[in-house]
């Protein structure tokens, strides 16, 4: 009943920026129930960011005050704005978001970081 795309992901040199996208289509979500998510080769996936509609958020320690996510509730969409971007930030990157008592998941979106 929910469906969650990511977009905006792609090839970008050190320092770089890029802009993700998740949009839910089949039932309205609360947006603030949504989150970022990431796994890189090798490891765990890991929590990323997660918002409040009061405009607090936490994120990653190893991305702090690099990222920030923001919601637009008409558009049933969340965002991920990633900055100063480093070979480290490497990974397929997912978001979530919490309807109808479960979780559910979209397919993700590569980001690869050159050096």
């Amino acid at each position: 009943q929910v469906q969650l795309v990511e977009s905006g992901g792609g090839l970008v040199q050190a320092g770089g920026s890029l802009r993700l996208s998740c949009a839910a289509s089949g039932s309205m979500i609360n947006i603030n129930t949504m989150r970022w998510y990431r796994q890189a080769p090798g490891k765990q996936r890991e929590l990323v960011a997660i918002a409040s509609s009061g405009g607090s958020a936490n994120f990653l320690d190893s991305v702090k005050g690099r990222f920030t996510i923001s919601g637009d509730n008409a558009k049933n969409t969340v965002y991920l704005e990633m900055n100063s971007l480093t070979p480290e930030d490497t990974a397929v990157y997912y978001c979530a978001a919490w309807f109808n008592g479960r979780d559910y998941w979209g397919q993700g979106t590569q980001v690869t970081v050159s050096s």
